[in-house]
């Protein structure tokens, strides 16, 4: 519409001899006719944009002589407006123009030349436009510079042109996206142009274009092809045409379709539908399975339309289920065929239906054609039928399940009730309260309205010793009777009925006073269980239905059964009771004899002990004495200066033999080896004596956090001599950031030099030791391994007990009572110790200590 006025408007002024540049500039002219100024004022306001002219003075000042009535329908403003503060029209640019806008004014401006913008505005109430703006700035004589222009509304325009390039692009869009080959194909069938990007196509472009089919496709998909392109262009509609290429992939299937795009020309697009033809085929096989799948179910399946729940089709597991036939079911609702028990159910399930369109294993009751009620788990779905919204329906019959879980229920229930009783005949004596407990809970489990326990005594006659019952029902308990023909009938029919079961009390045949008895008390049903002891009646645990009559369980029988033997379990360890009673005072008198006599005997034991104790130290003191006086003068013999021949001459020291007459002459060797057994007798009577305080008082260790690492090679250097002296050599492995452990350091050193000691005292001079350490778990193991000579493993396994050893190892009674004490110790840590044979490398000692608590870790 915009360019139509522009074109118009200056033929319309040329055909009244009156140029656009004259209008536009006549408002200023003196001459300009004021007939005139009508006729223009009626021409711009039909022009959808507005006219202007604008004076820009060599001062910078602006003057707007003219405003057109279109910058109303434009800019939204009116004309008085832009006359006052040409600005405002500035200020409607849109912000992402307004850059533009400048920059075309200030080259306008530079070189006077004509001025042409297009841009957006934003009118006073958020309106978008496209506006065009053109003009041809004329130098004044004065130098001022005029402004002649017209801005045109080409919204309309702009939308149209975004439009077609939207358009366009998801045009091209559409077109990369299709994955098919699209063909230009001639009537002769040469192929004129070809899109194969995002296809599979093994020939280039090239060897394509200006082929024939016949050249290029199989004789006969060549066949089909010109006979569809044929019928295309005839009938001038859309043909299709499926065949089969061999491909290096194997055999695939297309489908051509073919439509008129020129004069005898086709546009034919090919598509690979393999995959397709593959699905049809599984969908084929899968639909055979369903059918069969369907017909052949073990669970009863239903197809029935959504809304009215009318069966489309049933299945044989439906019809055995359900009872109806095929036909009886088909074209029938689930309520015609009274099939709910709970109406309420199918609501349910609709509602769930429609919420997630899938139910599973919703347990539902239905009614059978014979009336019987059963359970089924409902799995459904929603499907669309031929347009028709239906339900496929799956019930899977868990009756069985049910009743088997119920009697599990009641069979959990029964030994829960069976075991608690056991318990409360077991921890009480009083028969009483046993009695009316078992009452109370047998009833609650038979849900029956009175169960009692009944008492046949000679001497009490009849009468109830328990009883819980409905408070509906009259009460048993104080009913007694002196007629000993009745009673004796009574007994007689548990006697003679290990188990009376009566269902309907009307349906057998008692006599009237049996009968009497069940009218007085209500009873329509009864189940009775004896209660035996041995081969005497004691009585009967007996329940009754008074609401009417009953079908008695096997399981509730097997109660009463079991029960019943409990009771009598109950009565005869109440009969025992009283009679151990009886026997109590005899037994607390034995007891205290026995008691006494105990206390003496254990008076005599800790006699033996003190007197055990008074002799080892004795004798261990005198000992003592005598072996290190022997020490003492061996040791001064040995210092003594050695004579010629490596015999030492004693000539100043008494004769230590009566009435000896000459010096003795003693080897050094002899003195160093008495003086060695000695220091073996020592150390044994000391071992002695330690075994015996640790067995009476315990251990006494005083454990504290210590760095292990620091430990170990303190202890190791204090050891240096004696590894020096028997040429043994120690390599430490242990690391130097081992975690503290809790340790008596005094005690440890001595464990470590006994089991060093162990090793150089069985072995030949130059072992050779490795120390190690390591962290296991919240203990630290430590291990000294030597390569000397190996033990047996029952020679391991009894080296840290206490116990006699072979008496001609010279020193394996004093080693024995260190490696027992050894073992004391580390026990006292709280670790373990042991020793390990290696059949080429000797014995590895390991002990265990635990580590330090986080309280006494290091910082």
């Amino acid at each position: 519409m915009a360019m139509i006025a522009l074109n118009i408007m200056p033929i319309a002024y040329i055909s009244k001899g009156l140029r656009v540049d004259e209008i536009v500039k006549s408002p200023q002219k003196p001459d300009f006719l004021p007939e005139k100024i009508p006729l223009l004022e009626t021409i711009a306001a039909n022009l959808p944009g507005m006219i202007f002219q604008i004076l820009q003075r060599q001062d910078g000042s602006i003057f707007i002589p003219y405003i057109s009535s279109g910058c109303e329908y434009l800019y939204e403003l009116e004309p008085e407006a832009v006359h006052k503060d040409f600005r405002v029209l500035y200020k409607l640019i849109h912000p992402q123009d307004i850059k533009a806008f400048t920059e075309s004014i200030a080259v306008c401006n530079t070189n006077i030349t004509s001025w042409h913008w297009e841009g957006r505005i934003i009118t006073p109430s958020g309106k978008l436009k496209w506006i065009q703006a053109t003009s041809q700035p004329e130098r004044q004589e004065a130098g001022d510079l005029l402004w002649n222009g017209l801005v045109m509304d080409i919204t309309e325009r702009k939308q149209a042109q975004e439009k077609l390039l939207e358009s366009e692009a998801r045009y091209q869009a559409i077109l990369d996206a299709i994955p098919d080959l699209m063909f230009r194909i001639s009537r002769d069938s040469e192929y004129l142009d070809l899109k194969s990007e995002g296809a599979n196509v093994i020939l280039s472009r090239e060897e394509i274009i200006g082929k024939h089919v016949q050249e290029l496709l199989p004789s006969d998909v060549a066949t089909i092809s010109l006979e569809a392109i044929a019928k295309t262009l005839d009938s001038g509609t859309l043909q299709t045409c499926e065949y089969q290429l061999p491909t290096p992939l194997g055999i695939k299937d297309y489908e051509a379709r073919l439509v008129v795009s020129g004069q005898d020309e086709v546009v034919a697009i090919v598509r690979d539908i393999t995959e397709r033809k593959q699905a049809e085929v599984a969908l084929q096989n899968l639909a055979q399975k369903f059918a069969k799948a369907f017909s052949c179910s073990p669970d009863s399946i239903t197809i029935s339309t959504l809304q009215e729940g009318r069966f489309i089709e049933v299945n044989d597991s439906f019809v055995k289920l359900s009872g109806y036939e095929r036909d009886e079911a088909i074209g029938k609702t689930s309520f015609e065929l009274n099939l709910w028990v709970h109406d309420r159910d199918r609501l349910n399930l609709l509602e769930e239906l429609q919420a997630t369109g899938v139910v599973r294993n919703l347990e539902i009751e239905f009614r059978q054609q014979s009336g019987k009620i059963i359970t089924t788990l409902l799995s459904a779905e929603i499907i669309d039928l031929d347009g028709l919204p239906s339900i496929v329906a799956v019930h899977h019959d868990i009756t069985e399940r049910k009743q088997v879980e119920a009697q599990l229920r009641l069979s959990a229930e029964r030994d829960r009730l069976l075991a608690e009783t056991l318990v409360r005949i077991r921890s009480s004596l009083n028969l009483e309260e046993i009695l009316q407990t078992t009452v109370t809970e047998v009833r609650q489990f038979l849900q029956a309205d009175r169960v009692f326990i009944g008492l046949n005594n000679a001497k009490l006659g009849v009468r109830t010793l328990a009883e819980s019952v409905d408070p509906k029902y009259p009460s048993v308990s104080g009913w007694s009777t002196n007629d000993e023909a009745y009673l004796q009938e009574l007994r007689n029919l548990l006697k003679n009925n290990l188990v009376r079961v009566v269902e309907d009390v009307t349906q057998i045949a008692v006599s009237p006073k049996v009968k009497a008895h069940c009218e007085k008390f209500q009873t329509k049903a009864s189940l009775a269980i004896p209660i035996m002891l041995g081969d005497e009646l004691f009585g009967a645990l007996i329940a009754n239905q008074c609401s009417g009559s009953r079908h008695w369980q096997p399981i509730e029988i097997d109660l009463l059964q079991q029960m019943s033997e409990q009771v009598a379990i109950a009565i005869q360890q109440s009969q025992i009771y009283q009679k151990l009673a009886e026997l109590n005072t005899n037994l607390e008198h034995q007891v205290e004899e026995r008691t006494a006599q105990l206390q003496q005997k254990m008076q005599e034991v800790e006699e033996l002990h003190r007197v055990k104790d008074v002799v080892l130290h004795t004798v261990a003191h005198d000992l003592r004495t005598s072996v290190m006086g022997n020490l003492m003068v061996l040791k001064n013999l040995l210092n003594q200066r050695v004579g010629s021949g490596g015999t030492e001459l004693i000539t100043n020291a008494p004769c230590p033999m009566p009435h000896a007459q000459s010096p003795i002459q003693v080897s050094r060797s002899i003195i160093e080896r008495m003086i060695q057994g000695n220091d073996r007798q020592l150390t044994m009577i000391n071992s002695l004596l330690e075994i015996n305080s640790c067995e009476k008082q315990g251990m006494e260790i005083k454990p504290e956090p210590v760095d292990f690492s620091i430990l170990l090679g303190t202890i190791f250097a204090q050891l240096k001599p004696i590894l020096t002296q028997n040429q043994a050599t120690l390599k430490n492995l242990v690391p130097a950031d081992l975690p503290l452990v809790m340790a008596d350091a005094t005690r440890l050193e001595k464990v470590l030099a006994h089991l060093v000691t162990h090793s150089l005292q069985n072995n030949p001079p130059g072992l050779n030791f490795i120390l190690s350490a390591t962290v296991e778990g919240k203990m630290i193991r430590t291990q000294i391994q030597d390569d000397g000579v190996i033990m047996s493993k029952l020679e391991c396994d009894r080296l840290f007990d206490l116990h006699v050893r072979d008496p001609q190892d010279c020193c394996s009674t004093s080693i024995g009572l260190k490696t027992y004490l050894c073992r004391k110790v580390i026990k006292a840590h709280g670790g373990e110790i042991g020793v390990i044979s290696n059949r080429k490398r000797g014995l590895t000692f390991w002990f265990t200590l635990p580590l330090a608590t986080s309280a006494t870790n290091r910082p």
